[in-house]
């Protein structure tokens, strides 16, 4: 495209012009006085660069976490290839339609042309493997995230009901939908030994948006004799309805998650409306990932019976009170410790609690930024999710603003479930009439129970 040089045009270095090419499509163009080549050549990339630059100036993290969406991350790949091609055709153009004839067949130019491509194919090669990663983090974790060619799925929050129907599935927005974000996050127990999964953790996290209020709400694994949505009661306790009913698809068709999901809204008295599991495995290695975190240890503990460790014959776990930070083995034996003298489950689900917040505060770091191709490999293998990509920047925008001390935190133990003095087996059943009032106190005209009262 570049033509040779005429009368009046001093013949120009193909090697710099090359360079200049490789800096910007259309700049060895513009060196060489080709500015027709120059434009059609610098014009694309600049175009795309405004773009990009107005997105991030107004949503920098919606922008990045855009990528989680697999039709926006194969376009970015798609662009970047394009774009590296583009400029390999800038550099090529440059190098043989600058000087005397032939002279860019001379070594130096040949031997700069030869590095500065290998350079250009190396980072958009890098590139393109960072938006095929997002591309495949998005199609592993948001399980609700759907190909334009599929049906979608059927929302996780019914017309008119409370219950849950498919956490599988991103909710449709409704004109009745309440304002929360009301989020189940389990923490799942699949240990070799075991012949089903058990949820370590079960946790609501509820976020206004409009007033960026945030609660807490942990309920105990061995809650049981739960009220259920459809009238039955389920006599298991409440960590083993998942893993029952996903073995027992004629009583529970939508699946396990789903049905947790369902059971926790309808105890809670809210309508969850997405849900975010996480290996436990997969958790620990997520900690190690970010370089740990960092909780201050309110009661010390000292349990001789724990054994959670990869080491083995490894027995006990103990840790001081004051600022700690935990690598992923010792924050795993930190939420899952229960045997300490004065401890139980309702102290772990407080740490569990707890350590959420630290990891939180550690993953909306800026400087988490090296390491997003690691995360993104870490939580492909662990975490599965229906919450929809699009709304992440927004919930990570509130969780900035919200203060630690004012979050709502709350462990479903005595008072809100008891243990029967009359059974020899530990469960606890829940007393429906004091979460009712909790969560008319936390939800207000949203809980199910205000309208009852």
């Amino acid at each position: 495209m570049t033509p040779e040089p005429g009368e009046g045009r001093p013949a120009r270095s193909p090697a710099l012009a090359t360079f200049f090419s490789f800096l910007w499509p259309g700049l060895g163009q513009l060196y060489v006085g080709a500015r027709r080549s120059a434009l059609i050549f610098g014009l694309p990339l600049l175009v795309i660069l405004v773009v990009v630059a107005l997105q991030a100036l107004a949503s920098p993290e919606g922008m990045l976490i855009g990528l989680f969406t697999p039709s926006t991350a194969l376009t970015v790949l798609i662009l970047v290839v394009l774009l590296g091609v583009w400029r390999l055709i800038s550099m090529g153009d440059a190098l043989t339609g600058t000087g005397r004839r032939g002279s860019w067949r001379r070594p130096i130019p040949i031997a700069t042309f030869v590095l500065l491509a290998l350079f250009v194919v190396s980072t958009h090669a890098a590139a393109a493997s960072l938006a095929w990663s997002f591309y495949g983090a998005g199609k592993d974790i948001f399980v609700g995230v759907q190909d334009p060619d599929v049906a979608p799925l059927p929302s996780l929050v019914p017309a008119g009901g409370v219950a849950s129907a498919d956490p599988g599935a991103t909710p449709a927005p409704s004109g009745t939908t309440p304002p929360r974000i009301n989020i189940l996050l389990t923490g799942i127990d699949s240990d070799q030994h075991r012949a089903h999964a058990l949820n370590d953790t079960i946790l609501v996290v509820s976020l206004d948006p409009t007033t960026g209020d945030l609660a807490m709400v942990s309920f105990p694994r061995d809650m049981s004799r739960l009220p259920m949505p459809n009238g039955k009661t389920y006599s298991g306790k409440i960590n083993s309805l998942m893993s029952y009913a996903d073995k027992h698809r004629d009583e529970y068709p939508e699946g396990g998650m789903a049905a947790l999901a369902a059971e926790v809204g309808y105890l809670l008295g809210v309508p969850v409306d997405y849900y975010a599991s996480v290996d436990l495995d997969g958790f620990r290695m997520l900690i190690d990932r970010v370089g740990g975190v960092t909780v201050n240890v309110q009661n010390a503990i000292n349990d001789p019976y724990y054994g959670g460790w990869d080491t083995p014959g490894k027995i006990g776990f103990k840790i001081s009170t004051g600022k700690h930070t935990l690598d992923g083995q010792t924050a795993l034996a930190f939420v899952r410790t229960r045997k300490s003298p004065g401890d139980s489950d309702f102290g772990r689900a407080a740490r569990q609690q707890q350590l959420l917040v630290a990891l939180q505060r550690k993953l909306i770091d800026p400087a988490m930024l090296p390491n997003l191709p690691g995360l993104l490999q870490d939580a492909t293998k662990t975490l599965k999710t229906n919450f929809p990509p699009d709304r992440i920047a927004e919930v990570l925008q509130l969780a900035r603003k919200t203060d630690e001390k004012a979050i709502k935190r709350y462990v479903l133990g005595p008072p809100y479930s008891n243990h029967p003095t009359n059974l020899s087996t530990y469960i606890l059943i829940p007393d429906m009439k004091r979460i009712a009032k909790l969560s008319v106190d936390l939800f207000g005209a949203d809980s199910r129970y205000a309208v009852s009262e």
